[in-house]
């Protein structure tokens, strides 16, 4: 009988080390260099017999006898590793794309019973990643890939997404969007929504684009926004070809306009609002952006908000999406048709 199993994941084991008593060690492979848990409640020391350091472990606040605990952190954490492919979550404004993949990271750790000790992680005990950044001022659909999953991130960052913007005339701002200072101002009075429609048609299709400086885009490793934000010179990108695939005129009460864009790989709605701006002889900024589709998942079916964030439901999920993915070749196909016959066609970032 254990009196409240912990659990320590060395030398690619994961290992259920008795905290009093005798029992025999059993577990399931999980990853290598930090230690985890299962259970809350008080800590204690103890060593891992396997690994034969030092490690703190959680000591249950029910008596689990060895066999109840395996099953339990095989169960669980089984069912949790097992996931494999690409769902899609929703991502609120505020945070960043890294910080919404720990939190999810974290939250499904947690339902399995598996804690982060002290000691700093060496390698990933659940593989994760996501298709591509949305802003931290963006809310919208973010794609992630979990297990085998992480593979197949390429093809939906290269992939179209499609967007909602809100931008604002006559001011410009050093980010592009409403978190930046404002650098410059202009009259507006004079733009009427047939100027705005008329400029529309001259951003899509293949075009070219210069990226914006508060960007993910890197200078030796780091990141252009990062260089900024240190008060660093930092010099803009070459222009570089994109695609829009549709863009039309939802909304016009200026100062503000609202926008509906499909792009592909490599495309910032933020520069695109900027260049609009200057092509009507005034400045604009972003004010609001979601992204309401990337690849096949769209924000209103498919994206989970952070109460569906468990075990379970990101199952059903993966098994849903991964039945989209079947016929997205051929959409991306029909795509390119239209693209080479009407040139309205591209690709977004």
């Amino acid at each position: 009988m254990l009196t409240g199993p912990g659990l320590c994941a060395h030398r690619a084991r994961l290992y259920v080390v008795p905290v009093s008593g005798t029992g025999s060690r059993g577990g399931i492979s999980i990853g290598t260099g930090t230690c985890y848990q299962l259970g809350a409640g008080r800590s204690t020391s103890g060593v891992c017999r396997r690994a034969g350091i030092g490690c703190s472990k959680s000591v249950g606040a029910a008596i689990w006898t060895g066999a109840e605990s395996r099953t339990t952190a095989t169960g669980i954490s089984t069912k949790l590793l097992s996931l494999s492919g690409l769902f899609a979550v929703y991502k609120p404004k505020g945070p960043t794309s890294a910080n919404v993949l720990n939190q999810l990271k974290e939250k499904l750790l947690a339902e399995a019973g598996i804690q982060k000790c002290a000691r700093k992680r060496k390698k990933q005990i659940l593989k994760i990643g996501h298709g591509g950044t949305l802003d931290s001022a963006a809310a919208g659909v973010l794609v992630v890939g979990i297990g085998k999953g992480t593979k197949m991130l390429s093809s939906i960052l290269a992939g179209s997404k499609k967007y909602m913007a809100i931008g604002e005339l006559g001011k410009a701002t050093d980010t592009l969007d409403a978190t930046g200072k404002v650098t410059e101002e202009k009259s507006y009075d004079q733009i009427t929504k047939e100027d705005l429609e008329r400029v529309l048609q001259k951003f899509t299709g293949n075009i070219m684009q210069v990226p914006p400086l508060y960007s993910a885009l890197k200078r030796d490793g780091q990141r252009l926004s990062s260089l900024m934000k240190k008060g660093e010179a930092v010099e803009a990108k070459p222009a570089r070809p994109v695609v829009v695939y549709s863009l039309s005129l939802q909304n016009f009460q200026p100062p503000l306009f609202t926008l509906d864009v499909e792009c592909g790989g490599g495309f910032y709605v933020r520069s695109l609002v900027s260049d609009i701006g200057k092509e009507l002889s005034s400045c604009a900024n972003v004010q609001e952006l979601t992204r309401t589709k990337q690849g096949p998942f769209t924000l209103e079916e498919h994206a989970l908000h952070e109460d569906k964030w468990t075990i379970d439901e990101i199952a059903q999920s993966l098994e849903h999406c991964m039945s989209l993915l079947a016929v997205e070749p051929s959409l991306k196909k029909l795509k390119t048709e239209h693209s080479e016959e009407s040139t309205v066609n591209c690709e977004d970032k």
